[in-house]
């Protein structure tokens, strides 16, 4: 076999990985790649999460303007109750049959100037 003399200290030779060289330029390729995938990773899941936390608000908003409505109806309902209950016929209603009261005659009533 014949003597070869390789000078190294001029020219870097190549990486072998599997039958294929690994240059410089594609090692500069595979992490620029790498950052590609990982940065549009990232921006996919902010994504999903932030499609998640719009739809989890929005039912969070449906269930407050549900509860809304319902309060909206028992301040009408209680309301109306209010009004019926100060009613000058009832309260003296009231005041005949369960507390004995009658209205004053001419002799109680004291005109005061």
């Amino acid at each position: 076999m014949a003597h070869v003399r390789t000078n190294y200290s001029k020219v870097a030779a190549p990486r072998v990985l599997g039958g294929v060289e690994v240059t410089p330029h594609r090692i500069d390729i595979f992490k620029y790649l790498m950052i590609c995938m990982v940065v549009f990773t990232i921006v996919s899941v902010f994504h999903v999460w932030s499609r998640f936390k719009l739809v989890d608000l929005n039912m969070e908003i449906s269930e407050i303007n549900r509860q809304l409505n319902e309060m909206g109806q028992e301040h009408k309902r209680l309301k109306l109750e209010a009004a019926s209950l100060k009613a000058p016929s009832r309260i003296e209603a009231i005041a005949k049959n369960e507390l004995g009261m009658a209205l004053p005659t001419e002799q109680q009533v004291i005109h005061v100037k």
